[in-house]
C-alpha cells in the first residue's frame, strides 16, 4: 500500500508493504521461495529483461514488501536488503568508494566496521581516517580533496556518543562527499535520517526491526541520487535475502513502535535504579537527562522511540573481575552479542581496545553494555539487586 491516509508511524508500521483494502486474502504478504521464474512465452521473457522480475535473486513479493515498508517509514527512495548488518555496511562502502578515495570514519564505529576499513578497504587502496565522534563542524579540517564518504554512528558503538549529524552533513556535502549513517540504534522510527542530511541510512535489521533474535538481516536505505551506484554493486556482489527471513522481519516490523515503548519504559526504570548505586560512575544513554549527548539527542531524535541499549561505566575501585561476577550472577540477563530482541542482555566491554583517536578517553574504564528487554521491570530490578550483591562476594 503506497498511499496511506496517515503519516503517523504506528499506522505506517501496520499498513506499509501490504496490499490496499480492495485486495482480499492473507493479512501478511505470504512467503515466496523461488529461484527460477517462469514466463508464458519468449516475448514475456524478453519484456522482463532489465527488471527485477527475471530471477529469484533479484527479489520476490515478500522481500519487496519489506523494502517498501522500510522506505515508507524512513522516507527513502530505495531499500536494498542484505544478509546481515555488516554486509549492508560493506556493500555501501564498496559501492561509494574506489581505489585512491578517502573515508572519514567515526572512531566510535562498530568494531567489525573498523576491521573492514583496516582490512579489505586498505587492500583495495581506500584510505580511512578516524575522527572524534564529538568533532561536529570541526570535521571540515579533516576533509581531503579525495574524501568521498563521512560515516557516522547513531549512537557510537559501546560508548553512545551522539554525532552532530547536520554539522557533519553540511561539511561533507560542501566538499562533495556523502554522509552515511549506521542508524541501527536510532531504528527507522527514532530520527528523520534524510531530513538531517544523511545520504545512506544503514540498519542491522537483525536488531530492532526483526525484534526476536532469530534472523540475520541488513538494510540499505538511500536517496535517489546514490541509488544507481548501490544497486549496481549490490547486483555485482550477487546479494540476496530469502523470503523466510524477509517475512519474519516484516512481521517483527509491525510491532516496532509497541516494542520500543516497552523498551523505553523498562529502561527508564532500570536507569533510575542504577543511578542510585555507588558502584556506578556514569550511565551512557543519551535519552537520559544529564547524560552525555542529551542535548543533541533531544534536537535530532524522537524521544518516544528511544531504545533499550545503554552503557554503564563503573566507579573507581570496581574491578573487571567484579563486573564479570555481576554479569555471571544475573538470571534474566543473557550473556551474548547483538541486541534489539525481546530479551535483556549484558556483556562486559572495553572500548579503548578498539579506538585510535579517542582511546585515552576510555582507557582504564571498567564498563558493561546492557540491553533492556521486555521482561517485567520489577523482575529485572530484583535480578540486578542480587547480582550487584554477588559482585562483592569472593
Amino acid at each position: 500500500m503506497t498511499d496511506l491516509p496517515s503519516d503517523r508511524p504506528a499506522t505506517r508500521l501496520a499498513h506499509s508493504g501490504r496490499a490496499d483494502k480492495s485486495c482480499y486474502g492473507p493479512v501478511n504478504p505470504p512467503v515466496v521461495r523461488a529461484s527460477t521464474l517462469l514466463f508464458a512465452n519468449t516475448a514475456e521473457l524478453k519484456a522482463a529483461a532489465g527488471t527485477r522480475r527475471t530471477y529469484g535473486r533479484h527479489g520476490s513479493a515478500t522481500t519487496m514488501a519489506l523494502e517498501q515498508a522500510l522506505c515508507a517509514l524512513e522516507g527513502a527512495a530505495d531499500c536494498l536488503l542484505t544478509p546481515s548488518g555488516l554486509s549492508a555496511i560493506s556493500t555501501t562502502l564498496l559501492a561509494l568508494l574506489q581505489p585512491g578515495d578517502h573515508l572519514l570514519m567515526s572512531d566510535a564505529c562498530y568494531e567489525p566496521t573498523r576491521a573492514l576499513c583496516d582490512g579489505l578497504l586498505t587492500r583495495l587502496g581506500i584510505h580511512t581516517s578516524y575522527y572524534d565522534p564529538l568533532i561536529g563542524s570541526g570535521i571540515s579540517e579533516l576533509l581531503q580533496a579525495n574524501t568521498r564518504v563521512v560515516f557516522v554512528e547513531a549512537a557510537g558503538s559501546l560508548t553512545f556518543e551522539i554525532h552532530d549529524v547536520p554539522a557533519l552533513a553540511a561539511a561533507a556535502h560542501a566538499q562533495g562527499a556523502l554522509l552515511v549513517a549506521d542508524s541501527t540504534w536510532a531504528t527507522p522510527l527514532g530520527w528523520d535520517a534524510f531530513a538531517l542530511g544523511i545520504d545512506v541510512s544503514l540498519h542491522a535489521a537483525t536488531k530492532y526491526i526483526v525484534g526476536h533474535s532469530d534472523v540475520l538481516l541488513g538494510a540499505i536505505l538511500c536517496t535517489a541520487a546514490v541509488q544507481p551506484r548501490l544497486r549496481q554493486t549490490y547486483a555485482a556482489l550477487g546479494l540476496s535475502v530469502g523470503g523466510d527471513d524477509a517475512y519474519l522481519a516484516l512481521r517483527g516490523l509491525r510491532t516496532l513502535a509497541a516494542r520500543l515503548a516497552v523498551h523505553r519504559e523498562n529502561t527508564a526504570q532500570v536507569l533510575a535504579w542504577l543511578a542510585q548505586r555507588a558502584e556506578v560512575a556514569e550511565l551512557l544513554y543519551p535519552p537520559l537527562a544529564g547524560a552525555a549527548g542529551h542535548e543533541l539527542w533531544q534536537r535530532d531524535f524522537k524521544p518516544e522511540y528511544a531504545c533499550g541499549l545503554l552503557g554503564v561505566v563503573f566507579a573507581e575501585g570496581i574491578s573487571r573481575a567484579q563486573v564479570n561476577r555481576l554479569i555471571d550472577s544475573t538470571r534474566l540477563f543473557g550473556i551474548g552479542y547483538s541486541w534489539g530482541g525481546y530479551e535483556s542482555l549484558m556483556i562486559p566491554c572495553h572500548p579503548a581496545s578498539s579506538r585510535s583517536v579517542t582511546a585515552a578517553r576510555w582507557q582504564g574504564k571498567v564498563m558493561a553494555r546492557l540491553h533492556i528487554g521486555l521482561e517485567d521491570p520489577a523482575d529485572l530490578l530484583a535480578d540486578l539487586h542480587q547480582a550487584f550483591a554477588a559482585m562483592h562476594t569472593v
